[in-house]
């Protein structure tokens, strides 16, 4: 027992330590909070809080808290432990029995009432004095007042301090200069992009585009007027009751700026140049996930299309939907339907990242086979006040075809070899599929009588495709052929043997009657193709689509024949199978071409069929296009500042306006790499302001727009020259010493 009582002892002893330290952390991070504030100094900021937090520690002493001490405070301030918890530090040896049942008791009570018993502390007041140097740290922030007390007091402004120069080289340095007091930019986001508004007093700017800039300057004396200049665009900034100057627009492109202020004594004055950056919104990028661009289903198969969506975006996705496009029918009987389609699930407004699943059942749009469906995905952002889109690429989705029955071939061959109209194989399933449905409904006599008629309809199909693997011909059919009951078969007649082939007889091709075996057959193809005398070759078709033609053909001997002994089920596969070989066949001979839409004008009423062509004659152009030289004026500026550097530094109004247009386009450049260019378009802003500079100003000058140029690609040459005969006869002479 003595020992869970220490243990609960030591927990409040450690409870106790710790309220202390906390204390003493609280108490030394306001100060240092502020002190950062005032000195804008990350090391002397740290050097500050190590020193405060020593100080502390040695002054509150936290690691004296000892169990003698927790034992005093818990008899003074806990009733039922009745002055006795000293006891529990005791070892139980040296305690008679009534002091270890009294141990117990307290153990006992302290289980119960110690957690209630709150150590002392000043938790509270450290809290508060830590959220009153937190208050006071953001006033200055938000004021500057450190930045207003370096610039007047200390006269040494800091690096982002604006810097004026005087554009009148003859004010002398007597004259004071007026300086700045403060300055600072407040750059306000579009809500949309959710970033915290930003107000700072370095100049050079980066920022969402859209953005609202609003810059704002005092000077330390009355001055006339400031304005700020933007791409050869003057700004007035407004006064205000403050006395300090502002100006707010709206961030579009990329570029740079510069401050000019004219003093009461009509002397101009301008800063140098900054840069603006703007942060282009980018519109959301789309990923499709686990799917293919073409898709096919057959007509057995589930037409269900799963897939997932990823779309990011820099600041967030506004909208995500799926534009899907249903085409119906085939050539000028075509249609188009159009559908937007949502996504299963849902996502917060302003995500970056989400991820969005979708399953596109293809019967819910009510397509059929043949059918095909075009989508594409299609996001937007928040942007505003026009949002960027963007769209993923275009999916195809096709369910095959298998019961179109009809037949093409090469457009090449120049003649329409497909015979008159016959029962398809398409009509002949939909049939046989009516015969199957109806068999409850129709006598004995009457479902053997339809089903002999789809056999015989079915060996006019066999024998019209046979055509054109240069076989039986269509006089082998019989259109008045009596139909074969079973009143008129002989008992010992074997109803297969008309239908089936019989390689072991003499009548190998049993179906064609040997009254138009006896007859001069001729070949539908003979004038066309070259025939070997080989049957198998005479063929429209490569060996390919020849071998899937006579597997249809099979495939329709065996439908004839299940048809012919009255089982059409058992012939409904083998139609199927014929169907598809057919289709596979009509499919390879396609030939798909792209069309070019060209909507020529109209033709006037009054020409038209006039016959009359003496206004059409040929039209021909020739023009040699040559590359606009993008550095014109700072290669001239390259030879004139040359020029400069011999005579005495003087600059003329001409000068001025060269340096102007170079630095415009030197602008172009210095916009993609500002600190690389950036020293010298100021270089050039200040020679456009002065009257006469120095020759070390026009070498850098020069250096920096000599590196700024792109470099020439080499191109060598060969040139002839011509030789005298004197010159020639010199030549040939060394020539016969070497």
């Amino acid at each position: 027992m003595k020992e869970e009582g220490y243990k609960l002892l030591n927990g409040y002893r450690k409870r106790w330590q710790f309220l202390r330290w906390t204390e003493i952390l609280f108490i030394a991070l306001g100060p240092s909070l502020l002190f950062y504030v005032l000195s804008n100094n990350v090391l002397f900021t740290l050097f500050f809080f190590v020193v405060t937090l020593i100080g502390l520690f040695l002054l509150k002493k936290p690691w004296k808290t000892n169990l003698e001490k927790v034992s005093v405070f818990i008899d003074k301030n806990l009733t039922p432990a009745e002055f006795s918890s000293g006891l529990l530090l005791t070892s139980e040896e040296n305690l008679s029995n009534i002091a270890k049942l009294q141990q117990h008791k307290i153990t006992e009570v302290l289980k119960e009432q110690l957690k209630s018993l709150n150590p002392p502390h000043h938790l509270k007041s450290a809290s508060l004095l830590l959220c009153a140097f937190i208050g006071v740290a953001f006033l200055v922030f938000k004021l500057d007042v450190m930045h207003q007390f370096r610039s007047e007091k200390m006269g040494n402004p800091d690096k982002n301090t604006i810097v004026f120069t005087s554009t009148d080289s003859t004010t002398t340095k007597a004259k004071e200069t007026p300086r700045i007091t403060h300055q600072s930019v407040f750059i306000r986001y579009p809500k949309y992009t959710q970033k915290t508004n930003v107000r700072r007093s370095k100049m050079a700017i980066k920022a969402v585009e859209g953005s609202r800039l609003t810059w704002r300057i005092r000077f330390n004396t009355e001055i006339e007027s400031v304005v700020l200049e933007r791409l050869e665009e003057q700004y007035p900034m407004r006064k205000t009751k403050e006395g300090d100057y502002t100006f707010s627009t709206v961030l579009k492109q990329s570029g740079f700026y510069n401050f000019r202020f004219t003093s009461l004594d009509r002397v101009s004055y301008v800063s140098n140049l900054y840069p603006i950056e703007v942060i282009e919104d980018k519109p959301p990028k789309i990923e499709v996930l686990n799917l293919k661009p073409f898709t096919s289903f057959s007509y057995e198969k589930q037409r269900a299309l799963p897939f997932v969506a990823a779309i990011t975006d820099d600041f967030g996705v506004g909208s995500a939907k799926i534009i899907a496009t249903v085409s119906k029918g085939e050539g000028e009987s075509v249609k188009f339907r159009e559908a937007q389609l949502n996504f299963e699930n849902t996502f917060t407004l302003g995500s970056k990242n989400i991820s969005l699943s979708k399953t596109i059942n293809l019967d819910l749009l009510k397509m059929e086979p043949g059918d095909e469906l075009y989508f594409y995905i299609e996001a937007t952002d928040l942007k505003t006040p026009l949002f960027n889109r963007s769209r993923s690429e275009t999916f195809f989705v096709v369910i095959k075809d298998t019961l179109s029955d009809s037949f093409e071939v090469e457009a090449t061959l120049g003649v329409d070899q497909l015979p008159d109209y016959f029962r398809s194989q398409r009509q002949l399933i939909i049939d046989t599929k009516k015969l199957i449905k109806d068999r409850p409904k129709l006598t004995d006599k009457d479902f053997k009588f339809r089903s002999n008629e789809l056999g015989y309809d079915q060996k006019v199909l066999r024998l019209k495709y046979a055509e054109f693997m240069g076989e039986e011909t269509d006089s082998g059919i019989v259109t008045n052929k009596p139909i074969q009951t079973e009143e008129n078969h002989d008992e010992d007649h074997n109803l297969l043997e008309d239908y089936t082939h019989d390689h072991d007889s003499d009548n190998e091709h049993n179906l064609v009657s040997e009254e138009v075996k006896s007859k001069t057959v001729k070949d539908p193809l003979q004038e066309y193709l070259h025939n070997h005398d080989d049957p198998e070759e005479s063929t429209l078709f490569t060996a390919s689509l020849k071998s899937k033609l006579r597997n249809a053909l099979n495939e329709m001997w065996d439908a004839e024949l299940h048809l012919r002994v009255y089982n059409p089920k058992k012939s409904l596969p083998n139609q199927y199978r014929a169907l598809k070989l057919i289709q596979d066949i009509k499919n390879s001979a396609r030939i798909y071409v792209h069309r070019i839409g060209f909507d020529p004008p109209p033709i006037k009423e009054d020409k038209r069929l006039s016959g009359k062509i003496d206004a059409v004659t040929n039209f021909r152009k020739n023009e040699r296009l040559l590359k606009e030289n993008e550095y014109l004026y700072m290669q001239e500026a390259l030879s004139r500042l040359a020029i400069l550097q011999e005579g005495d530094g003087l600059l003329t109004p001409k000068d001025k306006l060269l340096f102007n247009k170079a630095g415009n386009e030197l602008a172009v450049k210095a916009i993609e790499n500002p600190g690389y260019y950036l020293k010298t378009l100021q270089q050039l802003k200040q020679l456009t302001e002065l009257n006469e500079t120095t020759k070390d100003v026009l070498i850098e000058v020069q250096k920096g727009l000599f590196l700024a140029l792109p470099k020439l690609k080499a191109n060598p040459s060969k040139q002839d020259i011509s030789v005298d005969e004197i010159n020639r006869l010199l030549l040939k002479a060394l020539e016969s010493y070497d």
